[in-house]
């Protein structure tokens, strides 16, 4: 399991997480894992953002809401994106994969069990409606780059299963 060193000051944390990610609304900034420092210096709001995959359109937005909403405590703001270490889904934090599945996203298995059912026909991933694993791969491209699109055989939904990045 990889680990980040995040260093977030307290004070800033309830803006943190009011601010969502734009692709999945029910995931804060900080459920998903992608702030990596957040502090306070003369008066600046300096924060490290680390984007869930190179090129992803949603760092843009997260950064332009980030700035809005320090701009309405009346705080001034800079973030910058970092690139390395590469996120991982290690870093969304359990609070986060739980309110994923409820939204209905399957949760990232290991790296080994993804490229099973990526590239296998294996069945480990959970539906978030009804749990079963009696599921089965419709695309590995799902309603984002992040996600793969499968459907459960015995409720017949449909669900997004967000793949494991390390």
């Amino acid at each position: 399991m990889l680990t980040q060193t995040v260093h977030i000051e307290k004070h800033l944390i309830p803006i943190l997480e009011s601010v969502s990610d734009p692709e999945i609304p029910v995931l804060s900034v900080l459920d998903l894992g992608v702030i990596r420092e957040a502090f306070e210096e003369n008066g600046v709001v300096k924060i490290k953002l680390t984007p869930t995959y190179s090129g992803c359109p949603a760092m843009d937005v997260i950064s332009d809401d980030l700035k809005k909403a320090f701009s309405e405590i009346g705080k001034e703001i800079e973030v910058e994106l970092v690139l390395a270490p590469a996120w991982s889904t290690d870093w969304i934090s359990e609070k986060g994969l739980q309110k994923m599945e409820a939204y209905g996203i399957a949760r990232p298995l290991s790296e080994t069990h993804d490229k099973d059912v990526l590239l296998g026909d294996k069945k480990l991933v959970k539906c978030p409606q009804c749990a079963s694993t009696n599921t089965h791969l419709v695309s590995q491209f799902g309603s984002t780059a992040c996600k793969a699109l499968f459907k459960c055989d015995d409720c017949l939904e449909p669900f997004d299963y967000f793949k494991c990045l390390k």
